[in-house]
C-alpha cells in the first residue's frame, strides 16, 4: 500500500512540474512576443521616417538602400514573431522560419556589399580599393552559396512535409 502511495505522489509531482514548466514557457513566449511586437512597431515607424526622408531627397542609391535595409530588418522581426507565435501554439519549434530569417539577412548583406562595391569602383583604383573590392567579391560569393543552400533547404522542407491545407495563420 505504501508503494502505491509513493507512486501517486511521484505521478502528481510529475504532472505539477510539467504544468508549471509549460505555463512558464508560455509566459516567456508571450513576453518575448510582446517585446518583438513593440520592436516591430518601432522599426516600422523608423522605416516610414527613412522612406519619407528618401522621398524628400529623391535621388541616389544610398537613401533607397537604407529604406530597403530597414524594411528587410522589419521583415526579419515579423518572421521571428511568427515563429514565436507558431511555437507557442503548436508546442514545437520549426526550422523553416529561421532559414527565412537567414535568407533575408543574407540578402540584406548582399545589397549593402553591392552598394559599397559600386562606390569603390568610382575614382582611381588604388591597392587598398582593389583589396576591398576583392574581399567584397569573395564575401558575395560566399553569400550566394549560403543563399542557394538556404533556398534548397526550404524547398526540401516543403517537399518533405505532408500537404495539409490550412487557413493562413493556423499553422
Amino acid at each position: 500500500m505504501a508503494q502505491r502511495s509513493d507512486d501517486e505522489v511521484e505521478n502528481r509531482l510529475t504532472k505539477l512540474s510539467a504544468f508549471l514548466f509549460l505555463h512558464t514557457e508560455h509566459l516567456v513566449y508571450a513576453l518575448l512576443g510582446g517585446l518583438l511586437a513593440v520592436t516591430a512597431a518601432l522599426a516600422l515607424l523608423d522605416a516610414a521616417g527613412v522612406l519619407f526622408e528618401a522621398l524628400k531627397k529623391f535621388g541616389g542609391a544610398q537613401p533607397m538602400l537604407d529604406v530597403i535595409d530597414r524594411l528587410l530588418f522589419l521583415l526579419m522581426i515579423v518572421e521571428i514573431l511568427h515563429t514565436v507565435r507558431v511555437s507557442m501554439r503548436s508546442g514545437r519549434l520549426t526550422c523553416e522560419p529561421f532559414l527565412i530569417v537567414g535568407l533575408i539577412a543574407s540578402i540584406r548583406r548582399v545589397l549593402v556589399i553591392t552598394l559599397q562595391s559600386s562606390e569603390v569602383m568610382h575614382g582611381s583604383m588604388t591597392a587598398e580599393r582593389q583589396a576591398l573590392f576583392n574581399a567584397s567579391m569573395v564575401e558575395l560569393g560566399v553569400l550566394a552559396g549560403l543563399i542557394l543552400v538556404m533556398v534548397i533547404s526550404i524547398f526540401l522542407l516543403h517537399r518533405a512535409e505532408p500537404a495539409q491545407p490550412q487557413a493562413a495563420g493556423e499553422e
